[in-house]
């Protein structure tokens, strides 16, 4: 009895001091060229072991480091993920000149210059976007004066009070270009975080809002808390919910479709609001795996061709199976390999009795091969005379 109680006197004592760490964390920080998840964006208060996390920001690509950081005792843990300029390569090739490279990463750009006696017909330069080179490549022509299309359409350089521009910072923005936006440290972003430059110089949709946190929260904030969310058929919560019972008020988590599922419709996220999860939307529907093949000489006979499903492979009458007869519709396409029919082999005839073949053939013999009798002089074939039933017998003529 006292070895038990001392136990739990001194668990008591290794729990107890625990109690009086700070367990919350607020916004999570901000860092150049990446953006934090969208589904992370209207949440300032995180719980203990919670995670973030982030992407790299249009133009950018991931070369090292772990995308996540995670709340603890109040404070995040360091972000190893680095991100670099996307490269664009070479702008192609100009027929009489050649570009004037100022850079091939996001957000250079590359000038046509055309050989002397050529004049420059098209756009005068290239820009390397996050999908590769802008415009098409212009053309370089014998004398006659230069026709330099007119500028594109700009929008003017964004900016929002108390926010801070995660995409590269550019002189000009043209049609199509996009900005993304996240809010300083202690304010909530209100609006979408990603513009594109419009057709008419505008951005859209309009300009978001970057407003102090403690504002939002003293207007949205019952002060009721929510247990483990709820379960999904065909989903899971993302892996870093897994072990959290206990969530704050404005917390969200996020389901993502189990293996072997794919997202039909829907949203994939849920947030604590009043003491209750709000509802998620997210349907997941069994991924397809197609056809499982062709089989000469044979057939797949399906149990379906989802997810779960099998392909049984059947010979025709014949035919003998090698290999694995049934396949399994897996997440990433049907296993193993599309089985073979052989041709049966028979085994060789005996000798008929008043009887011999007509002709030789060399064994094996396959199936549908074809044996033909002659009969002695003086006798008749009693019995069929295919290879498929029982032998003929001979007899002498009455």
């Amino acid at each position: 009895m006292n070895l038990g109680y001392n136990i739990v006197f001194f668990l008591s004592i290794a729990i107890h001091p625990s109690a009086q760490v700070p367990s919350e964390c607020g916004a999570p920080p901000s860092f150049p060229h990446m953006q934090v998840r969208d589904k992370y964006l209207r949440q300032n208060i995180f719980s203990n072991g919670e995670k973030v996390l982030y992407r790299c920001a249009e133009g950018y690509t991931q070369y090292r480091g772990i995308r996540s950081i995670m709340c603890e005792a109040g404070k995040w843990t360091k972000l190893s993920m680095k991100c670099e300029k996307k490269i664009c390569g070479s702008a192609g090739e100009l027929f009489n000149g050649h570009f004037d490279y100022k850079g091939a990463s996001f957000g250079d750009k590359a000038y046509a210059v055309c050989n002397e006696g050529f004049t420059l017909k098209g756009v005068e330069y290239r820009m390397c976007k996050d999908s590769g080179w802008s415009g098409e490549i212009p053309t370089c022509e014998v004398g006659g004066e230069p026709q330099v299309l007119p500028a594109e359409v700009t929008c003017p350089d964004p900016s929002i009070a108390n926010g801070v521009k995660l995409s590269e910072a550019v002189s000009v923005y043209r049609v199509r270009d996009s900005v993304t936006f996240t809010c300083s440290k202690g304010f909530l972003l209100t609006g979408a975080q990603q513009l594109t430059c419009g057709p008419d110089g505008q951005w859209q949709p309009q300009l978001p809002l970057c407003q102090a946190s403690n504002d939002i929260t003293q207007s949205s904030k019952p002060d009721g808390r929510c247990g483990v969310p709820r379960y999904l058929p065909n989903a899971h919560l993302s892996d870093r919910y897994i072990t959290q019972t206990d969530f704050g008020p404005g917390e969200r988590v996020s389901y993502s479709c189990a293996l072997g599922y794919m997202r039909k419709r829907g949203t994939y996220y849920s947030t604590c609001v009043s003491g209750k999860w709000t509802p998620v939307t997210l349907r997941c529907e069994r991924k397809s795996c197609g056809s499982a093949g062709e089989i000469s000489y044979g057939n797949f006979v399906y149990t379906g061709v989802e997810f779960g499903d099998t392909a049984t492979g059947v010979c025709n009458e014949g035919y003998q199976l090698v290999g694995r007869d049934v396949r399994n519709c897996m997440s990433d396409g049907w296993d193993g390999r599309v089985p073979i029919c052989e041709a049966v082999q028979c085994a060789e005839l005996p000798e008929v009795v008043n009887g011999e073949t007509n002709g030789y053939l060399e064994p094996p013999y396959f199936y549908s091969t074809v044996i033909g009798y002659r009969l002695q002089r003086g006798v008749v074939m009693d019995g069929p005379g295919n290879w498929t039933s029982a032998l003929p017998t001979c007899k002498y003529r009455k």
